[in-house]
């Protein structure tokens, strides 16, 4: 089927004023929501190698605290759901599965203000060979060049800003982005920045370390990356991140290939904590 990208945002116009724009009376966003969107899905095509284009399926909306209650309606939820997939379907885009929406808030945010992340939600496929960085032995390079407005969000409920050389990720309390959740390890993965960019480590976790659905024990991190930790999940973003050096391939890559220039999503995104929950605690000391 011939892609027809250029029609999509005049579809999900139509889409969105059929639709959502009656939902959220008094608000003027549509023209934000749907660039946003429209952006959001064109930027995370997928070229699969049968020739199939896949559109992302995982989408997470920040938005304004005060608004947030009429975002999280499940008649919003529905209605975004179904324009992303007749939208995309339009155009010539398949899903591996139905689009799931996550709406968070950012007390920064005025009401007009919309955010969007989306990814790529896999499932793990089990054991398979680790994606190795481009730089062969990464261990034995220094952590320099912190990349700029990096984050996680950790389960669709809390941004973490990654704003160090060196995070560690686990239960324990000493690590930076603590974690409390019985599938994941005491000291369960770490992140450092290499020449640039985010490297993820597994830390001969448990439960294992899986990046896109590949068990991996280090690969390189590009936004939108869904990353699980034995379960637990967290979305890599990154504003303004640095060109791709693979952005005109979107092939996936043969893990056996010894690179780790893959496809993933893009995100746009503001780093603000966005739950007070006690289950993710974010960890200053040392800071």
């Amino acid at each position: 089927m011939i892609l027809r990208l250029d029609q999509l945002e005049a579809k999900i116009q139509k889409l969105v004023e059929d639709q959502l724009a009656g939902i959220l009376p008094g608000l003027r966003l549509e023209d934000r929501v749907i660039q946003r969107l429209a952006t959001a899905v064109k930027e995370n095509i997928v070229q699969q190698k049968d020739d199939r284009a896949i559109a992302p399926n995982e989408f997470t909306l920040i938005v304004a605290t005060d608004t947030s209650p009429m975002w999280k309606e499940q008649s919003t939820i529905d209605a975004l759901k179904n324009i992303i997939t007749t939208a995309s379907r339009d155009v010539g885009l398949k899903f591996v599965t139905q689009p799931t929406i996550h709406i968070t808030t950012d007390d920064t945010f005025s009401a007009e203000e919309i955010k969007v992340v989306a990814a790529h939600k896999l499932e793990p496929v089990g054991d398979t060979k680790g994606m190795q960085t481009p730089t062969g032995n990464v261990e034995s390079e220094e952590a320099d060049n912190i990349p700029e407005n990096a984050f996680l969000i950790v389960e669709g409920v809390k941004v973490h800003p990654l704003t160090e050389s060196v995070v560690n990720i686990g239960r324990r309390l000493e690590n930076q982005l603590v974690i409390d959740d019985p599938r994941v390890s005491r000291n369960h993965a770490q992140l450092r920045a290499i020449k640039g960019r985010f490297v993820l480590f597994d830390l001969n976790s448990t439960g294992g370390t899986f990046v896109n659905g590949q068990r991996t024990s280090q690969t390189v991190l590009y936004p939108g990356d869904v990353i699980s930790l034995a379960g637990v999940a967290l979305i890599f973003g990154q504003d303004n991140p640095p060109p791709r050096p693979d952005t005109g391939n979107t092939m996936p890559i043969n893990p056996d290939a010894g690179t780790s220039e893959r496809p993933t999503a893009t995100v746009e995104h503001n780093t603000v904590d966005l739950s007070k929950s006690g289950k993710f605690r974010d960890n200053k000391a040392g800071t």
